[in-house]
């Protein structure tokens, strides 16, 4: 009986049990936390335009728009971005989202500062809604524009070449060297004064007379104190080292070779002399003294032993103590015409035309005639290298009318500073702030350095004194550039002694440095330009004269 009811309670278990399972609840899922998407840069627009990551020429208030792939956190905001100078000041802004909040729109809340550096920086502790970190830094570049306004009241353009040319004679007549009455090398020099700027100083020294800012006999007193000095300066076979000390005349080494005489600084000082001698005309025994003391220093200059052993260049070095071992031949075509001009042109070591010919013209090996920016170049490199090279043998040779068996140089130095301003104004490298008012390169200083910019060795940098020297060449474009350094940069470009060296408005950068190479061919190449003075006191000198026409030149100045 039990084996026949046993099989009835078991079916009876199992059907309650399966109830009782059919009734409990489902097990719960522990939470989940979402997974945090990607968060990363996507786009960018600066004033609603997208240039890469650097921006030239702002207003002073732009509006900077960032995408990313994901909306973003505001609170996450401060601290994560932002806007500082480039010497790390922190600049205020304001912030808002839009396009779903994947975009945050910022905008300086003051205005900001003009040819200005600004750094915009979204940091990886930037969050998206969802809590990811952004994946990498985002940092933007903000350059603002120069601020168009005038710095200083306008004045008509002759007053405005006067004030030039004032301004920059301070850097001869109140920054001259005390003892000696030389040229400072740089405002910076101390006691190093620098024969060839002296040269040009000379030469400004003279202009300064025949525009009045200062008295005859004061220039006399200073042109007396300098050759005084020079009598008992050193000298090396007659030639005059780059520096000299400017209490005791002895020679400051240019480099550790170049402790000797420099052939082509002292070409650049003799002209000056022979400039003043010429403009120191009078009969009375001071201004007589004063003739007669520069041509025995002129006198004295060993031109044809600077041929080494006779050969068939000038050399631009010897040292007492190394020789011929700088070994730099004097060749054409740079800024050295007048080495040869000045060696030719003496009555005591002169050189023969063979020597102008093979040393300096190479046979002709210095001739160009290709052309650059729609302008076809007689000598040199291509482009016409630094503009230096139509400046520093110019301030007295009269390129007007002069000819010789290679070159026009009148063509030359102009079509040379017409394919500078070309370059500039074409601006093949994209330098911000070049065009046809901000142009001229030259040797210069440059941040952390000095350089010889051309157009082959562009670094962003422009020198005053290339498109101001270029007066006689380029009046319309010289004019041009003259007001916009000082109406437009203001007192970022000018100070006590004329416009600073140079500028780069790319890097944000000034120079505070002023060089009596590059403040001379300024004051002396305008006054050649309003009344070709000193072209006619040079080109006046009897041995001048005679020195060009041995060298085969024509011009209606000889």
């Amino acid at each position: 009986m039990m084996t026949k009811i046993f099989p009835y309670y078991l079916v009876l278990f199992l059907f309650v049990l399966s109830c009782k399972k059919g009734n409990s609840p489902a097990p719960v899922d522990p939470p989940v936390t979402p997974t945090p998407t990607s968060f990363s840069f996507s786009d960018l627009k600066v004033n609603e335009t997208y240039a890469g990551f650097t921006y030239y020429g702002l207003n002073n208030n732009p509006v900077v728009k960032i995408t990313f792939s994901s909306p973003i956190n505001l609170s996450s905001v401060a601290g994560n971005i932002t806007l500082t100078d480039a010497g790390g000041t922190t600049t205020a802004f304001t912030s808002t989202l839009e396009n779903n909040d994947n975009t945050i729109v910022i905008t300086p809340a003051t205005t900001l500062q003009p040819i200005t550096k600004y750094i915009l920086t979204a940091s990886t502790g930037l969050l998206s809604k969802t809590g990811s970190k952004l994946q990498s830094n985002v940092t933007v570049n903000l350059v603002t524009a120069v601020d168009d306004t005038d710095k200083f009241a306008r004045i008509s353009d002759d007053e405005l070449l006067t004030l030039v040319q004032r301004q920059t004679f301070k850097y001869f007549w109140d920054f001259g060297h005390p003892t000696s009455g030389l040229a400072r090398e740089r405002n910076t020099s101390g006691n190093t004064v620098t024969s060839g700027g002296s040269g040009f100083g000379i030469m400004a020294l003279v202009t300064g007379i025949s525009r009045n800012f200062i008295s005859r006999a004061d220039g006399l007193a200073r042109m007396q104190k300098i050759v005084a000095f020079l009598k008992t300066a050193d000298r090396f076979h007659g030639a005059y080292p780059h520096w000299l000390d400017g209490n005791t005349g002895k020679v400051i080494p240019f480099s550790t070779k170049d402790n000797g005489g420099d052939l082509v600084e002292t070409s650049y000082l003799m002209a000056g002399l022979i400039t003043a001698r010429q403009y120191f005309n009078g009969g009375d025994a001071s201004e007589t003294t004063l003739r007669a003391d520069i041509n025995a220093i002129y006198n004295g200059v060993e031109w044809s032993w600077y041929r080494k052993d006779n050969s068939s260049t000038l050399y631009w070095h010897w040292s007492p103590n190394y020789n011929w071992d700088m070994n730099l031949p004097i060749k054409g075509w740079n800024e050295c015409l007048v080495t040869y001009v000045m060696a030719a042109a003496s009555p005591t070591y002169s050189i023969p035309k063979t020597v102008y010919d093979t040393g300096w013209a190479q046979n002709g090996a210095m001739k160009n005639g290709n052309s650059y920016y729609g302008v076809q170049l007689p000598l040199g490199t291509a482009n016409g290298g630094p503009l230096f090279f139509s400046h520093y043998s110019f301030m007295g040779i009269n390129p007007k009318g002069l000819t010789d068996a290679y070159a026009n140089y009148e063509t030359q130095t102009k079509a040379h500073t017409q394919i500078n301003y070309n370059y500039c104004k074409a601006n093949p490298l994209s330098f911000y702030g070049y065009g046809e008012n901000c142009w001229g390169l030259t040797a210069s200083d440059i941040p952390n350095g000095y350089t010889a910019s051309a157009p082959g060795n562009d670094v962003g940098v422009i020198a005053p004194t290339a498109a101001l020297s270029s007066f006689p060449y380029t009046p319309t474009e010289s004019m041009q550039a003259l007001k916009y350094f000082y109406y437009k940069l203001g007192n970022k470009t000018w100070g006590s002694y004329g416009f600073y060296d140079a500028f780069s408005l790319q890097g944000q950068w000034f120079a505070s440095s002023t060089l009596a190479i590059d403040q001379g061919p300024i004051i002396v190449m305008i006054e050649n330009y309003r009344s070709n003075l000193i072209w006619n006191l040079f080109m006046s000198a009897p041995e001048v004269k005679a020195g060009m026409r041995n060298l085969g030149f024509s011009s209606p100045n000889l």
